[in-house]
């Protein structure tokens, strides 16, 4: 047999290379502690877990959904949105269950783009940005996210030529992989430029809940006129440790929303109800406490983290979001992946290279947050053991 071309277009995904390494590892008898993939430690708080232990007994929740979702789905989908952000949503068009952010953003190119194409995708950043429109016969043009520019995109850099075949526009803030929060007056911006040049502004929201000292990150849709140009995609895995329940909606531009609907209903058959009821209770007033323990859990490894790294001459900004710290690597490497492989093999510490984010991410890697303190810690003096 021989797969499709398409498959050659992308590298193999970055996320499962690092768990091959790391099981490699691991089945050679070596104690490795990775700090590469964020996927939450602690367990899916009670109060979610009830819920979704009761929906799963309902006899109507064991037949095929709908796409649409259920209507009291999105109705608190529509509420925590007005609560949390000021934002209006009309629970009948402009709210729409996904399963997981990964495959409403993927479907998005499918659903937008056309070969020739392009989407205008931050870099670094989630790889789907740019394997996404390759897959789909399109082009990821890069936004370099650049330190000097608070790791937000300088729109009046993009050529006219990819303006003018540019459909999608894919960014996150809080970041990832880098932490940063929006810089004030981008959201506006990208509102501006996407009702220009009549391009679909995605906003991959998945890291609002997870903030600190004080920050509370707002919604893209908050800005004025963003649902008449774009969408935002809300996610349950980071701030309510649901990254395998695959949770997720994209809320936003009524248009847009019909139209990945059009294409789901010839892909999948909708998110599992159980789910939905699940996340009904997530998005619940009663669950903003777990969220701002697990918060305050995420600020103490932060620091823990950027203390250590200090200590041995890391210059690190503590970021204000999200589960990950983005530090530059250290003098004497001539590239982040040969810092990390070089962590691996002598401190048998998983760390993620900036440059598998994109070019732009080069000189930079990643660590999350999400392993137990004691093993955080450990890791962190590993490193400063390496350093001497």
């Amino acid at each position: 047999m021989k797969p499709s071309q398409r498959l050659d277009l992308i590298p193999p995904y970055l996320f499962a290379e690092l768990a091959r390494k790391t099981a490699a590892k691991r089945a050679a008898g070596i104690d490795v502690i990775s700090l590469g993939i964020g996927d939450p430690d602690r367990p899916t708080p009670a109060l979610i877990v009830d819920a979704m232990q009761e929906a799963v007994t309902e006899p109507e929740t064991h037949r095929y959904p709908s796409n649409r979702g259920r209507p009291d789905f999105r109705q608190a989908v529509s509420d925590f949105y007005m609560r949390r952000f000021d934002v209006e949503l009309d629970p009948d068009t402009e709210v729409m269950p996904a399963i997981g952010a990964k495959e409403c953003i993927f479907n998005l190119n499918l659903a937008f783009l056309d070969p020739g194409d392009a989407a205008l995708s931050a870099d670094p950043g989630y790889p789907v940005y740019t394997g996404g429109p390759l897959i789909a016969g399109g082009d990821p043009v890069l936004m370099p996210l650049l330190p000097e520019h608070g790791f937000t995109p300088d729109l009046s850099a993009i050529s006219e030529a990819d303006r003018a075949r540019a459909k999608l526009m894919f960014f996150n803030y809080p970041n990832n992989p880098t932490g940063a929060v929006v810089r004030p007056g981008f959201f506006a911006e990208a509102v501006d430029f996407a009702r220009t040049h009549e391009i679909l502004a995605v906003h991959d929201n998945a890291y609002s809940e997870t903030t600190y000292d004080g920050y509370r990150a707002p919604s893209f849709l908050a800005t004025p006129g963003a649902k008449e140009v774009g969408v935002e995609v809300f996610s349950w895995s980071k701030g309510y440790n649901m990254t395998g329940w695959r949770c997720a909606a994209i809320v936003g531009n009524a248009d847009a929303i019909a139209a990945y609907w059009k294409l789901k209903t010839n892909i999948d058959s909708g998110l599992f109800e159980a789910v939905q009821l699940a996340g009904i209770a997530a998005l619940s007033p009663d669950a903003d406490g777990d969220v701002k323990e697990m918060n305050a859990l995420y600020t103490r490894r932060r620091d823990l983290v950027v203390d250590a790294l200090r200590k041995i001459g890391v210059d690190v900004t503590p970021p204000k979001g999200t589960i990950y710290v983005w530090a530059p690597v250290p003098a004497g490497f001539d590239s982040a992946a040969a810092y990390c492989e070089h962590v691996l093999e002598e401190a048998a510490v998983v760390v993620s290279p900036g440059g598998a984010y994109g070019p732009n991410g080069e000189g930079f890697f990643r660590i999350s947050l999400t392993t137990p303190d004691d093993r955080l810690l450990e890791a962190v003096e590993r490193l400063g053991r390496l350093a001497g």
